[in-house]
């Protein structure tokens, strides 16, 4: 791409129907470019990439790349976000639960235990239903 930016451009009529020019329009900002010019250039260029059985690989797997990049910063955040969330929301049931509780040290130490192993026997699929009958005496 530098080899052509070296040297001077050449003006050439490009015939389009009304619908493509209105998407072409439409995504300019998107692609971040400055006009329609430079939208047509990085097109052609990428579809000659395409058609390019070298150069299409090369290039896609860096539009791939960073595509799933971008995707990954998302969901990261995403994901981040969530988990404050939910250690907020547990922060206030654990300290609402605690104000109304008479538990011992040692009852405690027991429970994570027992939280602990269940939590990696079901994989994190804990259930009220299963709580409940322990906590009744109905252990399995």
């Amino acid at each position: 791409m530098s080899q052509i930016q070296n040297k001077a451009k050449s003006r050439t009529a490009v015939w389009l129907y009304p619908e493509t020019m209105k998407r072409m329009d439409d995504m300019l900002e998107k692609d971040n470019v400055k006009n329609r010019s430079e939208f047509i250039e990085k097109a052609l260029q990428f579809y000659m990439s395409y058609l390019n059985s070298e150069g299409s690989t090369e290039y896609l797997s860096k539009v791939i790349v960073s595509a799933m990049q971008g995707l990954l910063r998302e969901t990261e955040s995403r994901h981040s976000g969530n988990l404050f969330r939910l250690s907020v929301e547990m922060s206030m049931m654990m300290n609402i639960l605690a104000a109304g509780l008479e538990i011992s040290d040692e009852d405690l130490r027991k429970l994570r235990g027992r939280c602990v192993n269940e939590v990696k026997k079901t994989k994190g699929k804990i259930s009220m239903e299963e709580a409940v009958k322990f906590q009744q005496g109905f252990e399995e």
